[in-house]
C-alpha cells in the first residue's frame, strides 16, 4: 500500500509542464536533476528554495513526499534535446544544479512493489481453504473447491453414539412414531411385504428445549444405519449456488450410504415460505437451496432408502410444498412436558446427582408447570450449585426450590433499598393476592409469598397450578380476580395505587383480550373468533371499527367487574389481609401454613374433597 501511495497518491499533481520547468530551471531552484529510463526526469529542489517559496512549501507537506526526495517529475521527450537545453541553461544563467542518469526499474523491484497485494491474496487463500475445509464432514477434503460439498457430521457403526431412547423420558407419542422409522430401516421386509413404503421424512415440531435434537439422537443411537445430521444454516454461504451445491451433495452421500437418515436441525433456516419477502426478489440464494431440497426429497430418481429427519419450532412459517405428504410424510408434535412426564424428566437428570432423603420428585415436578426437558435439566444443575455454593454434602430439597424462585423470579437482592413505606405497599400488595387466590374456587393453591426483591420484581406469590386440558369461563375470571387481587389492596388500604401492579395488569389484560377475540366467551360479541393460526393477521384486523370499539369496551367491563370482585372480597377479610401483610413485614417470607393458621381452610376445600371421592368411586 506504500509503494502504491507514493507511485500513484503523490504522483498526481506532481508533473511539470514545458513552461513551469523552464520557469524553475531559470530561478536556479534546482538542486539536482535524475533522468530515469531516457524519457522522464525526478526534479530535486533545494531546502532553502522549498523555505522559502510558498508553492514548494505547500508541495513539500504533502504526506507522501520525504525530505530530500524528488519534489517534481518531468517528461522531456527526446533526451539528447533535454541534455543540450540544460548545458545552454547552465552556460547562460550559471546555474549550479547537477544531473545525473538512474537505471530503470528492474523486475524485482516491481515484484518487491506487488508484495502487499501478493501477502494479501496468500492470506485470503489460506482462510477461505480454512472455511471450506474446517466443516466439510462426512464428503469433505481441505481444498477450496470444496465448499460446495456437504457439512453434515456422518454418525455409523465406527462413531459410538450414547443416547438411546432409554435417555428420552415423556415424549411416549413421539418415541412411538421415530421408533417405527428405525424399525422400518433395520426389518424393512415387515413393512414391504404388506405393499407399504418407507416414509420419505418426518418433521419434529414443538417448543424449544422439548427434546426434538435429543430425539434425533436417540434415533441416530438406536438406527444401526448412517446418520448424517447438520443445521439448516449449514447450507447457507456468501457464494450463489453454494447451498443448492451441499444439498445435491448431501443427498449424494446419503444415496451412497442407504439405507440412512438425514437429520436437518431448524430446517427453517432454509424451508421458510417462498415469496413472501418482495424486497429480495423471488429467486435469491435461500429460494434455490429450498427448491434443490424439495427435488431431492420427492422428484425423479429418489428411489432410495433415505429418510429426512427435520426439526423446527416455527412449522407455520415452513413452506407448503415442504409439508406436503411424499415429502414430510408424518409430523410429530413435540409439546411440553405433562406433570407425569415431567417426573419421568427429573427421574433422569437426578440420576448423577447427589440427594439427601427429603427431595420430593412429585412436589417439584407440581411446581414446574411449562418447564421444558432443557428447562428441567437446567433447574437440577442450579440447585446442585446452589448446595454447593452453601458447603452442602447433598442436594436438599429446599436447594430445587430456591433453583425454581432463582429460574422463574431471578436473582434475589437482599440489599436493594426500599423505603419503609415502600415496603409495607409490597406487602399490602403480596397479601392481597394470597387473600382472594385462597377465598377463590378456581384460583390456584398458594405455596408461598415473599417480598424479598427477585429480579425486576419487588416481591411475589408462588402457586400451585392446576394443569387443565381446557379451561372453563369461571376459571379464568377467578385467575384474573386473583391477579388483581394486588392492585385492589393497595386501593383498599391506602386509597391509592402504584405503578407496581404493572405485570398484573399485562397479564389480566392479555386473559381478557383472548376472552374476547380468541375464545368466545363473551356474550356481546358472541360465538367468533378473530384468531387466526396461521399468523397472518399482523397487520389487517379481521373486524370492523364498530366490533373493535365493542371489544374494547367488553375488555375493560371483564377487567373492571374482576377488579371490583376483589376489592369486595378483601373488604370482607379486611382484619386477616392486616395480619398477614404484618407477618410478611415481619418474616418476609410466609408459607402455606402460615395462610392455614390465619384463615383456616379454604371455602370450597370440603365440597373439593367430595367431589374427588366421587369421581374416584366412579372409576
Amino acid at each position: 500500500m506504500t509503494f502504491f501511495g507514493r507511485s500513484s497518491g503523490f504522483t498526481e499533481g506532481k508533473d511539470l509542464n514545458s513552461s513551469t520547468f523552464t520557469e524553475i530551471l531559470n530561478k536556479d531552484d534546482i538542486k539536482e536533476i535524475v533522468i530515469l529510463n531516457n524519457t522522464r526526469a525526478e526534479i530535486y529542489i533545494k531546502e532553502k528554495s522549498i523555505e522559502g517559496n510558498e508553492e514548494y512549501s505547500k508541495k513539500a507537506k504533502n504526506p507522501f513526499y520525504r525530505k530530500g526526495s524528488a519534489l517534481y517529475e518531468y517528461n522531456f521527450g527526446d533526451l539528447q534535446n533535454f541534455e543540450n537545453k540544460l548545458d545552454a541553461a547552465k552556460a547562460k544563467h550559471g546555474l549550479s544544479f547537477n544531473y545525473a542518469y538512474k537505471e530503470p526499474i528492474s523486475i524485482l523491484d516491481t515484484i518487491i512493489g506487488f508484495l502487499p497485494f501478493i501477502l494479501l491474496i496468500a492470506i485470503w487463500l489460506f482462510f477461505m481453504k480454512r472455511m471450506s475445509g474446517g466443516g466439510s464432514g462426512a464428503g469433505g477434503g481441505g481444498q477450496i473447491f470444496n465448499i460446495g460439498k456437504s457439512r453434515a457430521k456422518l454418525f455409523d457403526e465406527n462413531t459410538k453414539v450414547k443416547t438411546t431412547f432409554k435417555n428420552v423420558a415423556g415424549l411416549e407419542g413421539a418415541k412411538e412414531e421415530v421408533q417405527e422409522i428405525v424399525d422400518f430401516l433395520k426389518n424393512p421386509e415387515k413393512y414391504t411385504k404388506l405393499g407399504g413404503k418407507i416414509p420419505k421424512g418426518a418433521l419434529l415440531v414443538g417448543p424449544p428445549g422439548t427434546g426434538k435434537t435429543l430425539l434425533a439422537k436417540a434415533v441416530a443411537g438406536e438406527a444401526g444405519v448412517p446418520f448424517f445430521s447438520l443445521s439448516g444454516s449449514d447450507f447457507v454461504e456468501m457464494f450463489v449456488g453454494v447451498g443448492a451445491s451441499r444439498v445435491r451433495d448431501l443427498f449424494k452421500q446419503a444415496k451412497q450410504k442407504s439405507p440412512s437418515i438425514i437429520f436437518i436441525d431448524e430446517i427453517d433456516a432454509i424451508g421458510r415460505a417462498r415469496g413472501k419477502n418482495s424486497m429480495t426478489g423471488s429467486n435469491d440464494e435461500r429460494e434455490n437451496t429450498l427448491n434443490q431440497l424439495l427435488t431431492e426429497m420427492d422428484g425423479f430418481g429418489t428411489e432410495s432408502n433415505v429418510i429426512v429427519l427435520a426439526a423446527t419450532n416455527r412449522a407455520e412459517i415452513l413452506d407448503k410444498a415442504l409439508m406436503r405428504a411424499g415429502r414430510f410424510d408424518r409430523q410429530i408434535y413435540v409439546d411440553l412436558p405433562d406433570l407425569h412426564e415431567r417426573k419421568e424428566i427429573f427421574d433422569v437428570h437426578i440420576k448423577p446427582l447427589k440427594l439427601s432423603n427429603d427431595v420430593k420428585l412429585d412436589f417439584l415436578a407440581q411446581q414446574t408447570p411449562g418447564f421444558s426437558g432443557a428447562d428441567i435439566a437446567n433447574l437440577c444443575n442450579e440447585a446442585a450449585l446452589i448446595a454447593a455454593r452453601n458447603n452442602k454434602t447433598a442436594i436438599h430439597h429446599q436447594d430445587f426450590m430456591d433453583a425454581v424462585d432463582r429460574i422463574v423470579g431471578g436473582l434475589e437482592k437482599k440489599n436493594k433499598v426500599i423505603t419503609p413505606r415502600e415496603k409495607k405497599v409490597i406487602a399490602y400488595h403480596e397479601a392481597g393476592h394470597a387473600t382472594v387466590s385462597w377465598m377463590l374456587e378456581y384460583a390456584a393453591p398458594l405455596v408461598k409469598v415473599t417480598i424479598v426483591p427477585r429480579g425486576q420484581s419487588l416481591g411475589a406469590a408462588w402457586y400451585l397450578p392446576e394443569e387443565r386440558k381446557i379451561v372453563q369461563t369461571e376459571q379464568m375470571l377467578d385467575e384474573m380476580c386473583a391477579t388483581m387481587g394486588g392492585r385492589a389492596a393497595e386501593k383498599l388500604i391506602f386509597d391509592k395505587i402504584s405503578t407496581g401492579a404493572l405485570s398484573d395488569l399485562e397479564k389480566v389484560t392479555k386473559q381478557a383480550r383472548a376472552m374476547v377475540t380468541v375464545y368466545g366467551l363473551n356474550e356481546e360479541v358472541g360465538n367468533v373468533t378473530y384468531y387466526d393460526s396461521s399468523g397472518n393477521d399482523s397487520f389487517v384486523k379481521p373486524y370492523s371499527e364498530e366490533t373493535a370499539k365493542t371489544i374494547d369496551k367488553e375488555i375493560s367491563k371483564i377487567i373492571e367487574g374482576q377488579y371490583q370482585r376483589a376489592i369486595e372480597i378483601l373488604d370482607q377479610h379486611k382484619d386477616k389481609l392486616d395480619i398477614l401483610a404484618q407477618k410478611l413485614l415481619e418474616k418476609e417470607v410466609i408459607f402455606k401454613d402460615d395462610l392455614l393458621e390465619i384463615f383456616g381452610k379454604r371455602p370450597f376445600e370440603k365440597d373439593e374433597k367430595i367431589s374427588d371421592e366421587l369421581s374416584a368411586s366412579e372409576e
